[in-house]
């Protein structure tokens, strides 16, 4: 099942279940009115909007065309949007990048932020900064929507809380992350609006691209036009989502809706070196401040610029038949006066 969330004009949307090669939709209003409402009552709804998603792909009621410009994001706005750092190697690189050491805690301890989840971009919005000097990079990620999850629940227990998957463009502004890192408090200024595919998708979607609590297939993620990276979202993940979802919980309940991110999906080469570009024979990456940091060990400095005013971002995930499974992140970075 594929849900999104129609922009009527509302701060959350209209729910919508959209067919599964994203062509077309049905209205989901009669059974719940929005996204949140869904994960509040899911247990209650599930049925009814598994039916409505078997009739809308079988052809059996009537329709309208899907245009991913209509929607905002899944979840409009959440009560929890937490990020994780699954991909190890990205933790490696971007600290390097900036003179950090990493502790061996980092391989079995997830990291983890609460980024801001009243204002999320929708999926073909632009994103608006004042300043482009502040380091403006992409971070392609995928992440997952949860039902209620206890305090202490464990990874093998989490799994099951798992709902929905979609794609995420959790925007960094690289230059601004070290003053804010110094302070010993994390992440704030640094981490403006995050980004959300098109549609959200049930686990059952993925087939058997989804095991293990880890998505296996290749995320695209393009820069104006250029492969950028198409690194494989089911190698180097150190932690899965359910390892995500129990360290989260850790201290503090969740509740329906909260969002899970995985970090930056980053690849090592098989050499265990930290990954090439695409033009090097190599998988490339998910954000810019990997290949600045692989360039600066290969060549003594980045040579690749963070993104400027006009530039623009796609991230993407096919399934095996060819066909978007979430729909793409596209974005262009643009000017805002403050």
């Amino acid at each position: 099942m594929k849900l999104a969330s129609l922009n009527d004009g509302s701060k959350d949307g209209q729910l919508i279940v959209v067919s599964k090669d994203l062509s077309k939709f049905a209205y989901a209003s009669d059974i719940s009115q929005t996204m949140q409402n869904a994960m509040d009552n899911w247990e209650d709804v599930f049925n009814e909007l598994t039916s409505l998603s078997n009739d809308l792909n079988r052809g059996n009621l009537k329709s309208k065309k899907f245009e991913p410009k209509n929607v905002l994001s899944p979840l409009p706005r959440s009560y929890q949007w937490a990020d994780g750092s699954a991909y190890v190697n990205h933790v490696h690189l971007v600290r390097k990048a900036r003179g950090a050491d990493m502790p061996d805690s980092f391989w079995n301890d997830p990291l983890m932020y609460q980024g801001g989840s009243d204002d999320f971009i929708p999926p073909l919005s632009p994103i608006y900064l004042p300043d482009e000097s502040w380091g403006i990079d992409m971070e392609g990620e995928i992440a997952v929507i949860t039902s209620k999850v206890n305090m202490g629940t464990s990874s093998k227990e989490a799994l099951s809380s798992i709902r929905l998957l979609m794609l995420v463009n959790d925007v960094s502004l690289r230059n601004l992350i070290p003053n804010e890192l110094s302070k010993g408090f994390g992440f704030f200024q640094s981490k403006p609006s995050t980004a959300f595919s098109p549609v959200a998708v049930t686990p059952d979607e993925l087939d058997n691209i989804w095991r293990d609590g880890k998505v296996h297939q290749v995320l695209e993620v393009d820069l104006n036009g250029e492969p950028l990276g198409r690194v494989n979202s089911g190698i180097d993940m150190t932690f899965s989502f359910p390892e995500l979802i129990s360290h989260a919980c850790k201290s503090r309940n969740l509740g329906p809706g909260t969002i899970i991110g995985s970090g930056t999906v980053s690849n090592r080469d098989p050499d265990g070196g930290p990954g090439k570009s695409i033009k090097d024979g190599g998988l490339g990456y998910s954000c810019i401040a990997e290949i600045r940091m692989v360039e600066t060990i290969l060549k003594g400095k980045p040579m690749t610029p963070f993104m400027k005013f006009g530039d623009e971002t796609r991230i993407d995930m096919k399934g095996k038949d060819g066909l978007s499974i979430f729909g793409e992140i596209r974005q262009t970075v643009k000017r805002i006066e403050t």
